[in-house]
């Protein structure tokens, strides 16, 4: 159930949407360990967003899972999901913050029960 939440205050369109969406999906279940089918990635483009006091382009991430995440793998992550804003959106990694939460297994829902 590994999730990414990502906002950027860059507007984007439906084929960069879909070429994050998949690269994103492809990062965390790699990353992470855990199988794509289980993997979801939201993408919020076009967030107002001041960082370091300047609209200049940025993003802010969330990384949710049930296990999986610890120092070397969230590193790993946030150069990855760096790469792929530096990529996709031109956003540099000094604009960028992520936030990894390890969440308990009751404290996820799925399939109308919880983990």
């Amino acid at each position: 159930m590994p999730t990414l939440n990502l906002h950027t205050n860059i507007p984007v369109d439906a084929v960069t949407t879909s070429d994050i969406l998949k690269d994103a999906t492809k990062a965390l279940s790699k990353i992470i360990g855990k199988p794509e089918s289980y993997v979801m990635v939201v993408l919020h483009g076009g967030v107002p967003i001041v960082f370091a006091g300047t609209e200049a382009p940025a993003a802010f991430a969330e990384v949710i899972s049930i296990g999986g995440l610890g120092q070397s793998v969230n590193a790993k992550l946030s150069s990855t999901i760096a790469d792929i804003l530096q990529t996709k959106l031109s956003i540099d990694s000094s604009r960028f913050y992520i936030k990894f939460f390890d969440s308990p297994r009751p404290f996820f829902g799925f399939n109308g029960t919880t983990f």
